[in-house]
């Protein structure tokens, strides 16, 4: 955490830490580097008391971690609590909460855990609620927000959508920056800005999948194939399609 540290010192020196409305975090493999997240996040709210820090909090997936085993522990005590915005996954946010999620009152038992800490608004990216053989084509993102919302928007809320049939590579760091792009422009809409980032998210993943089939097709193969076809999806990320609505949950 020394690097980025002396960093934000220069910036501050230089009279440039000013001005900054978000700050997003994803991956972070390293106590130093995550504790060094937290002192940004209150150096710069010294600036703006209204920043806006949108945390991924990148631990693990499927029962399996990422990172050593004491990062949860300095997320959920020190990391958390600053965050506006939390994006985790149904692992981690069990890992957070020290919850089983196995149903949609878990997950919104959970996301009322979170707002406990800190953070007022909590979209669970990736959950598996139904183990149903049924069920194994979708995939759930549930949010909650503390947050009095516009008219017709409700405080909690669920977006299914069709798994798609393939393996990809920087999914989640991508819905958690759509999810910052979408809220900072409908703030007081969040499901509604989840329904964009959605629909966004799954315009690339299919532009992806088509381009993987093509690229396989041709015998090639590798992490590469796996790169979510952000350039060629402008349209998608601009202009995002919704065909999955938000259903607002009472």
């Amino acid at each position: 955490g020394e690097q980025p540290q002396s960093l934000v010192e220069g910036l501050e020196q230089n009279g440039l830490l000013e001005g900054y409305t978000h700050l997003l975090t994803g991956y972070i493999g390293s106590a130093s580097m995550l504790r060094t997240v937290a002192r940004l996040v209150r150096k710069l709210r010294t600036y703006n008391p209204n920043l806006v820090y949108v945390c991924d909090p990148v631990l693990g997936d499927n029962g399996r971690l990422y990172v050593p085993a004491e990062l949860t522990t300095i997320y959920r005590e020190e990391i958390v609590p600053l965050a506006t915005l939390l994006t985790p996954n149904q692992f981690e946010a069990e890992l957070l909460t020290g919850m089983t999620i196995g149903s949609e009152e878990d997950a919104l038992a959970a996301c009322a855990s979170l707002h406990q800490v800190g953070p007022p608004s909590v979209v669970l990216t990736s959950l598996d609620l139904d183990h149903s053989a049924s069920s194994s084509s979708t995939i759930t993102l549930l949010g909650s927000t503390s947050q009095p919302q516009a008219e017709r928007c409700g405080q909690r809320f669920r977006i299914v959508v069709p798994r798609i049939p393939s393996y990809f590579t920087g999914t989640g760091d991508l819905c958690a920056a759509l999810l910052l792009a979408w809220t900072a422009k409908m703030p007081d809409k969040l499901g509604r800005a989840a329904e964009m980032a959605v629909a966004s998210l799954q315009g690339v993943l299919t532009r992806t999948a088509a381009a993987q089939a093509v690229a396989e097709a041709a015998g090639k193969s590798g992490i590469g194939c796996r790169e979510l076809r952000l350039v060629n999806s402008v349209d998608e990320l601009l202009h995002p399609k919704i065909t999955e609505e938000v259903t607002w949950l009472e």
